[in-house]
């Protein structure tokens, strides 16, 4: 364990910042799970709806940086275009 007070303040902060991140990262799980179930379910204007939401959600995970802003936008690009392939 740290022995310092900044080690300790440090310990603290990358506590409460990894569950925050977690947090957040099974919060765009869950979302993508919801287009992807909406998608297999042949509803598109439902899907699509759920596809502005996972994109909202996704999109704030790059901003806070819990994920890499280029994965978020490769996330966003497969559920659009696996919703445009089902529509079609």
């Amino acid at each position: 364990m740290a022995n310092h007070k900044s080690a300790l303040k440090r310990a603290r902060q990358s506590k409460i910042r990894r569950i925050r991140n977690k947090a957040v990262k099974t919060r765009v799980k869950n979302i993508t799970k919801d287009v992807l179930l909406a998608v297999s379910e042949n509803s598109g204007e439902t899907a699509s709806e759920k596809l502005n939401m996972a994109q909202s959600v996704i999109d704030k995970a790059a901003k806070k940086g819990v994920i890499h802003k280029k994965t978020a936008a490769r996330k966003i690009s497969r559920l659009s275009r696996m919703i445009s392939s089902a529509t079609a």
